[in-house]
């Protein structure tokens, strides 16, 4: 099979994920500004750390929620799981909300998080059971950021890398562990400069493809300087971001692995020469139980999907 195939059969697979990919901010109340609460500090600077903070930890759970409005319904995906920072591996299930009828029950679909991939099992489309699909996030145009209803929980440190501006908002609690909240705005350019080896591919997609490379975003650090909660706020463009250039909802705005990252239009009209909307999807990831065992494997070549995938 070509290489050209096989993105193809990836991109049909990831077509229906993000049917609605959105998250539901998990709101956290703010308990007051303390004098001396840990303000000392540039936030710029200690945001650009977090994701350092996560691979001294180790490991932990995760839970994740992405969440967009679409055709006047809120749809929401949710995901939980465990990461390892250190090998950057993680796996998630990932319920899909049911059909706008609500007669249907989705199975959870588990995927694997790897630098550079993203494997899923149960997606259905005429995939079998037991096997697996493989997609190369360097291929999306938003490089896995919301492309498979989770965003990568080491991903999602990551962007923080880009922070450009930043203030700190006080203190508060997250889960019932004190933390600091800090709100500010990442560009996705800088930081798939700054980016790990793993994950510098998919940045720069994603940096290419969204409506803007700007993300804002809230952020929640335990004392040890560990993510505990984040929640950014990412914008492509209806028709594109997923998409290989048919349109359609977020898993096919989300994945452009024909036309490219970022097109010629990916910025401009769409097909009928009328602007593209921009969309929101707010994507939100909470971390916890760091040191948590986590053991994920990869599957052997055998078991993921050659075949072809049925369009939804």
């Amino acid at each position: 099979m070509t290489e050209r195939q096989r993105r193809q059969r990836g991109a049909a697979v990831l077509s229906g994920i993000v049917a609605g990919v959105c998250v539901c901010a998990a709101g956290c109340s703010a308990t007051g500004r303390a004098a001396g609460d840990g303000r000392a500090g540039d936030p710029v600077e200690i945001l650009h750390r977090a994701a350092d903070a996560l691979v001294e930890a180790g490991t932990s759970k995760a839970r994740t929620s992405m969440e967009m409005a679409t055709g006047g319904t809120r749809v929401t995906i949710r995901g939980q799981g465990v990461y390892d920072y250190r090998r950057q591996l993680g796996e998630l299930k990932v319920l899909l909300p049911q059909d706008p009828a609500g007669a249907s029950e989705h199975r959870p679909i588990t995927e694997l998080l790897a630098p550079g991939a993203l494997f899923m099992k149960n997606r259905g489309a005429g995939v079998p059971a037991d096997k697996w699909v493989r997609v190369e996030t360097a291929t999306l145009s938003d490089g896995n950021l919301v492309t498979g209803g989770a965003t990568d929980p080491f991903a999602a440190a990551e962007v923080l890398r880009g922070t450009r501006t930043a203030t700190y908002v006080g203190r508060t609690e997250v889960a019932g562990t004190a933390v600091r909240h800090y709100r500010g705005t990442a560009d996705l350019a800088v930081a798939a400069r700054d980016a790990s080896e793993g994950g510098r591919d998919s940045l720069r997609a994603a940096a290419k493809g969204f409506a803007t490379a700007r993300v804002p975003f809230d952020a929640y650090l335990d004392d040890e300087g560990r993510i505990r909660k984040v929640r950014h706020r990412f914008s492509f463009l209806n028709g594109r971001g997923a998409d290989d250039g048919r349109g359609g909802q977020a898993g096919r705005s989300a994945q452009d692995g024909r036309n490219g990252h970022g097109g010629p239009d990916a910025h401009g009209g769409g097909p009928d020469g009328r602007p593209r909307a921009a969309v929101a999807v707010a994507s939100t990831t909470l971390l916890y139980d760091f040191g948590a065992p986590v053991d994920v494997r990869l599957p052997a070549a055998d078991d993921i999907y050659a075949g072809r995938i049925a369009e939804d």
